[in-house]
């Protein structure tokens, strides 16, 4: 089964083509499940790198109609990339009750810390924002609105060698998914980074490789996302790399959500 649920479209300012044009490109690929799941909006605030919010009626429109248009062709989920912050749990809600979201994926750069701090993980100030990090990512999973974890390994990003506090953090975020059984994503867009000098070695910003050797053997549910910003990226060389590096983790890999 070819599937992918990490998709994202010129709305979010950062990506290129229509919901048509990955349609499109899904079906000439021959996969057989598309999601798509575009940086939400908040309804009070622009939080920057996605959609507006009055475009939200319109994604929906247009996911909903290509759903009826290739029906025979390509099964097609509507679902959002959205951060956790707990002032939202009545959007999270409704998005997924009233507006009819099949999924919601836990995309983490924002979060609020547990003395109500706004932070961005692109920004840490240190390693012991990871924690906070993943004690946010652990929370939201704990919901149940998240259909999965995009991108777990995230703040690997950040310029600081490995330390106990990026255990501690690994291992809030594995406890969670293995208590809740929410998959994590092993993330392809990562792969597209380039290599780059870190303190304790040369690799890519993530997915860090430390952080996929403690689910391995696990019972931890993974998905692979290509996490594509242009059509040509859906089911690339990417997520062949990271479809061979799962299996040589031995991971729980998925291929689906539903």
């Amino acid at each position: 089964m070819k599937t992918n649920f990490h998709t994202h479209t010129y709305r979010c300012l950062h990506a290129a083509g229509t919901e048509k044009d990955y349609v499109e490109e899904a079906v000439s690929k021959k996969l057989d499940e598309l999601g798509f799941s575009d940086h939400a909006p908040f309804p009070d605030k622009d939080y920057g790198f996605r959609m507006k919010y009055e475009e939200l009626e319109d994604y929906i429109n247009e996911i909903d109609k290509l759903k009826n248009e290739y029906e025979n062709k390509l099964r097609i989920y509507k679902g959002l990339e959205i951060e956790y912050h707990p002032c939202y749990i009545e959007y999270y809600t409704a998005l997924l009750k009233n507006y009819g979201f099949d999924y919601l994926a836990l995309g983490e750069h924002s979060y609020t810390t547990k003395s109500g701090l706004f932070k961005n993980i692109f920004f840490a100030e240190g390693t012991s924002d990871y924690i906070d990090y993943a004690s946010n990512i652990s929370e939201a999973v704990a919901t149940g609105f998240f259909a999965f974890v995009a991108h777990p390994d995230l703040m690997m990003l950040n310029e600081f060698a490995w330390d106990t506090n990026c255990d501690k953090a690994c291992n809030l975020i594995l406890d969670a998914a293995e208590k809740y059984d929410v998959p994590l994503e092993y993330n392809a867009n990562g792969l597209r980074r380039n290599l780059t000098h870190y303190p304790d070695g040369i690799r890519h910003p993530y997915p860090d490789e430390r952080f996929w050797k403690l689910v391995s053997g696990s019972k931890i549910r993974v998905i692979v996302g290509s996490d594509c910003h242009s059509p040509g990226q859906l089911r690339d060389e990417a997520v062949s790399q990271a479809e061979n590096k799962c299996a040589d983790l031995k991971l729980n890999v998925i291929q689906s959500l539903f």
